[in-house]
Formats: structure tokens, sequence, C-alpha cells
């Protein structure tokens, strides 16, 4: 009888744990997405065929030699074929949340692709980086992919912007900083 109520009290700690583990994690989420960020797809051909998905973890790393990252979660689908393959990044502009969502998971919508040397990527985009695999690290539950830029382009107009779970537009300013230099 001891015994059976030690057992229970045992799962009862180990749920609460886990409850809290779960809070906790969820609290973590809510205060990372006060953190605004640009919205980008990742394109690249697959085994079999073209790739998508989208991102809002990307950021520069090096200029010398030119290394973006971006962060990929395990449980993604396109996780397992991005490994080892050319990718493009590809900035969204405001008015492209539906390509966003489309590649997220949301309605298909059809695009238009642009070859790339190395990578495919889509018609339209604010600003494209396309790159070659550099390298590749555990990130816990998401790997942060590398990638030297071989070729980029970019335009004009508003940036799609992601902050508290809702998609924002970021204005463009009609001078940014790369004039002043």
């Amino acid at each position: 009888m001891e015994e059976r109520t030690a057992n229970r009290a045992r799962t009862h700690r180990a749920s609460l744990r886990a409850s809290r583990t779960e809070d906790r994690a969820a609290s973590l989420r809510s205060c990372l997405g006060r953190f605004a960020t640009g919205v980008a797809v990742v394109t690249f051909d697959g085994p079999d065929g073209r790739h998508g998905l989208t991102v809002n973890s990307f950021t520069s790393v090096s200029l010398d030699p030119p290394l973006i990252l971006v962060n990929v979660a395990k449980k993604a689908r396109a996780h397992g074929m991005l490994r080892e393959r050319p990718f493009c990044v590809n900035v969204l502009g405001a008015e492209q949340e539906w390509v966003a969502r489309n590649f997220a998971g949301g309605p298909e919508a059809p695009l238009t692709w642009i070859e790339g040397a190395r990578a495919p990527h889509i018609s339209g985009v604010l600003a494209q980086l396309e790159c070659v695999p550099w390298r590749a690290y555990d990130g816990g539950d998401h790997t942060i992919f590398l990638g030297e830029v071989v070729n980029f382009d970019f335009r004009d107009g508003d940036a799609l912007g992601y902050v508290t779970s809702r998609f924002r537009a970021i204005d463009d300013q009609q001078l940014g900083h790369e004039y002043l230099i």
C-alpha cells in the first residue's frame, strides 16, 4: 500500500514537472515572439522536385566569407532534404504574406520560379541570397544551416515582418544606411 502511494506521488510529481515544462516552453515561445523578425522562404531542389519552407530565423553571419544562417526545425518535412543542398533565402516583401502562408502549410498558390545558378528562387521577392552549403550544426530541436552566399539581388519596398504571432509590414525608408556610406 505504501509503495503504491509512493509510486502515485512520483507519477504525480513527474506529471506536474511535464506540464510545467510545457507551460514554460509556451511562455518562452511567447517571450521570444516579442522580437520582431523578417520573414523568408528557403527554397531548394530536392530529390523529388522543388521545395520551400517559411522561416523567420535567418541572419547574416559574416561578410568575409559571405555567410548566412537559417534555423530549421528538425520536425519540418523539408529538414532532411535541405542538408548538403544549395538553397536560396527569399526575403519576402510586405505584399507577399500569401507566399509565407503557402510554404508554412497554408493554401497552395501558383508561384513563378526563377532558375538560379545553384538553387531556385521565387519571383518578385524583396531580396534573394543564393547559397551553397557551408556547415550544419545541431541546435537542439533545430539544425543551424550555414550557407555561403554565391549570388544575391534585392529591390526597394516594404518588408514582411513577424511579431507576436502576426505578420506586419515593415516600412521601407526611402534612403537606407547603405546610402550613407
